[in-house]
This record gives structure tokens, sequence and C-alpha cells, in this order.
């Protein structure tokens, strides 16, 4: 038989990103990815094709969908080093505290702001998924040679909200993180 959820239970359990605009980081606006008369988008990026994502990754029943915007910093982090390194989700969820609230919610700036902080990010390897909240591991952070931020970066930019050639053009560019309302029914059913 087939459980259908109910569309309150469903949110709980799968919806993860928490726009509260009140607690909204204040990033200031950039134009980086304003389009320009005569620019040229691709009408086609598939940063799989390059290698520059991993394979996709299994979120579970924790709604931490704004921890798996990691896979922004794996792809930038590819393509500034020709290296493709998996990285902690795990790390996010259970260490990103502050704002973000691990398998009940939170914001991908949020996320990013904590990996600058840090110093850096663990492997999946080294700080493995859980698909739960778990007690931040305070030693890997404070101990040298068990902290194994393998990767970092210094900063990150939103692109305008609504803004579809601007997105296109970042994404000609970097592998992107975005942040979607999944709260409808067609979300809730999907299947691939």
């Amino acid at each position: 038989f087939v459980l259908y959820l109910e569309a309150v239970q469903y949110k709980q359990m799968y919806l993860g990103t928490k726009i509260d605009q009140e607690k909204r980081l204040d990033n200031p606006k950039s134009y980086r990815y304003a389009v320009k008369l005569g620019d040229k988008l691709p009408e086609h990026v598939d940063w799989r094709e390059k290698g520059d994502v991993v394979d996709v990754k299994n979120q579970g029943s924790c709604g931490s969908c704004w921890a798996f915007s990691i896979a922004a910093v794996e792809g930038v982090n590819k393509i500034a080093t020709g290296e493709l390194i998996s990285l902690s989700e795990q790390e996010l969820v259970d260490c990103d505290t502050s704002y973000n609230q691990g398998c009940n919610g939170g914001l991908m700036d949020y996320g990013f702001q904590f990996i600058i902080k840090n110093g850096g990010i663990d492997t999946e390897d080294d700080y493995p998924y859980k698909a739960k909240d778990n007690k931040c591991d305070v030693n890997r952070l404070v101990i040298s040679w068990k902290n194994s931020h393998v990767v970092t970066i210094d900063g990150f930019e939103d692109v305008p909200v609504n803004d579809e050639k601007a997105l296109q053009k970042a994404v000609a560019n970097q592998v992107v993180s975005v942040a979607i309302e999944a709260g409808g029914r067609a979300f809730q059913l999907y299947k691939s």
C-alpha cells in the first residue's frame, strides 16, 4: 500500500528552507550577474557533464535541504582547484546552529557564513551524513589534528530574487544553490 502524508506532515518532514526576513543576512547587492546588453547566455549548462559536481545525495527524512547547498561549494572548489571533494552536510546540520535549525530547517546563506567563520568544512568521509540532528563534534572544531577543513570559501553572493537572466548568467559561470517553493502537492507526490 502507499502511504500519503498530510500536507502539514510533509512540510514538517521534508521542507527545510526557512526564510525569515528578520534573520536574513544583509548581503550587499551584487551586480556581477546582472545581464548587460550584448551578453550571450548559454541555453544549456550541465555541470555534471563537466564533472564539477558530486553524485546526487539523499537528505532522507531530515529538513536539511539548506545544508545540501554545500554542493555549490563543492562545485566552486572543483572549478577553482580541479579537485572534486564531497563535503559534509552533517557538519552544517550539527554545528551551524546560530540561525539554522538542523533537520528543522535553515537558510543556505547562514550555512555559507558558517563555512567562512569556521575556517572551512570537513569532507563527507570525515563527518558523514546521518539524516538526523546530532551534537556538534566540538573536538573536531578545536583539535587541529582532527580538524580536516579541506575546503573553505571567502564569500558568497545572492542572485537577485526572481531574475531568471541573472540566474542563467550565474549558472553559466559556476555551480549555484537555489531555494524553491516545494510545498505544493506536485512536489509532495513527485516520483523519479
